[in-house]
C-alpha cells in the first residue's frame, strides 16, 4: 500500500484480474454493467424506514462512550439520525464536501477488483437493500444499515478517508501477487473489526462492531477475546471469523498511525514472505504480540453463536 507504486496503475479503469488469482466467484446480475452499480438507489417504504430507525436507535443506546469520537462526529456531520434510510444523493453531496467521497448503490457483495476500483476513486459501495424483521438481529450479507451507518461516518475523517482510498489502490498489487486473502484480513481487522486507543482506554472504529449491539459490548468489555496492538504483518497472516464474534481484535493508536503502518509500507516485503494460507489461528497469541488483554476464549470454547454461549 505504498505511494511509490501508484504510477504503475491506471485507477480510472477497472483492474484486470490476473489469471490464476484466487477470488470469490460472484455472478453479476444481468441488468448491471461491469461496475456492478445499480442504476439508482431503491425507493424504501415506511416499513423499511422503520427498520432503519429502530436499528439506529438501538445502536445509539450502546455506542456513546464505546464508539470512537471520529465516528460520532461523522454521524452528527451527516445527520444520519434524521429519520429513515438516508438518500445516497444527499449523503454523497455532504460527504463530497467534507472529504471528496460518495456513496453508490450495489445489489449485493461485489467482486474484489470492482470493490477496489470504487474505493480507489473514493466511492463507497453500499448495499441497496435493508434487512427484514426476521433478520433484524443478524444478517450475514451487509445491508444498507451496516454499510451506511457502520462505514460512512468515518469517511468524514480526512485521514481515514485517505486510508480507505489507499486500501482500494493497494488491491491492484495484491491481485498481481495473488495475495487478496492477506489484504482482506487487513481490512477485516481494521475497517470491519478494529479498535482504537482513545480517551485513556479503547474505543470502536470497525464498522462490523459499530453496526451490531452484541459485538459493540463484547469487543470492549468481554474477557473472552484477545486485544492486541496492530502489527500489519501479523494481522495479514491471521485467520478470522466471518459469522460470529471475533476471538481477537487488533488495536490502532490512531488513524494517522494506521496510515503510516500501511500506506507508507512497501507491501512487496510482506508479500514476498507470505505463505499461501494463514499462519495464525484467529485465537492465537504469539511471543511477538503486544498484548493488551489475553482472552480466556470462553465464549468460543463453549461453542459460540451456534450454542447460544453467553458473550462473556
Amino acid at each position: 500500500m505504498t505511494n511509490d507504486f501508484t504510477s504503475e496503475f491506471d485507477f480510472s479503469a477497472l483492474p484486470v484480474v490476473p489469471e490464476g488469482t484466487f477470488a470469490a466467484p460472484l455472478k453479476r446480475p444481468v441488468h448491471l454493467g461491469e461496475d456492478w452499480l445499480e442504476p439508482k438507489q431503491r425507493e424504501y417504504d415506511s416499513g423499511d424506514d422503520a427498520i432503519w430507525d429502530a436499528l439506529f436507535a438501538r445502536q445509539m443506546e450502546i455506542l456513546p462512550g464505546r464508539a470512537c469520537s471520529a465516528f460520532l462526529a461523522g454521524l452528527e456531520a451527516l445527520d444520519l439520525g434524521r429519520g429513515g434510510v438516508p438518500e445516497f444523493a444527499t449523503l454523497s453531496e455532504e460527504l463530497n464536501r467534507l472529504t471528496g467521497w460518495s456513496v453508490v448503490p450495489v445489489p449485493m457483495l461485489i467482486p474484489d477488483h470492482v470493490f477496489f476500483w470504487h474505493l480507489a476513486n473514493r466511492r463507497f459501495p453500499a448495499g441497496n437493500f435493508i434487512r427484514t424483521k426476521e433478520t433484524f438481529d443478524y444478517i450475514q450479507e451487509p445491508d444498507v444499515f451496516h454499510d451506511v451507518f457502520g462505514h460512512v461516518p468515518l469517511l468524514t475523517d480526512p485521514t481515514f478517508a485517505d486510508y480507505m482510498q489507499a486500501y482500494g489502490r493497494a488491491g491492484w498489487k495484491a491481485m498481481q501477487r495473488n495475495r487478496l486473502k492477506a489484504l482482506g484480513a487487513l481490512y477485516w481487522y481494521t475497517v470491519e473489526f478494529g479498535l482504537i486507543r482513545e480517551a485513556g482506554g479503547l474505543r470502536i472504529c470497525g464498522a462490523g462492531i459499530l453496526s451490531g449491539p452484541r459485538e459493540a459490548v463484547f469487543s470492549l468489555e468481554a474477557q473472552s477475546p484477545n486485544r492486541l496492538m496492530l502489527s500489519v504483518d501479523r494481522a495479514m497472516r491471521t485467520d478470522y471469523v466471518i459469522d460470529d464474534l471475533q476471538p481477537t481484535y487488533f488495536v490502532i493508536e490512531s488513524f494517522e498511525d494506521l496510515y503510516r503502518q500501511t500506506v507508507e509500507r512497501d507491501f512487496n516485503e510482506i508479500y514476498n514472505t507470505l505463505p499461501p494460507g494463514f499462519t495464525y489461528a484467529n485465537a492465537a497469541v504469539i511471543d511477538t504480540d503486544h498484548v493488551l488483554h489475553r482472552g480466556t476464549q470462553e465464549y468460543h470454547l463453549r461453542g459460540g453463536r451456534g450454542s447460544d454461549a453467553p458473550p462473556v
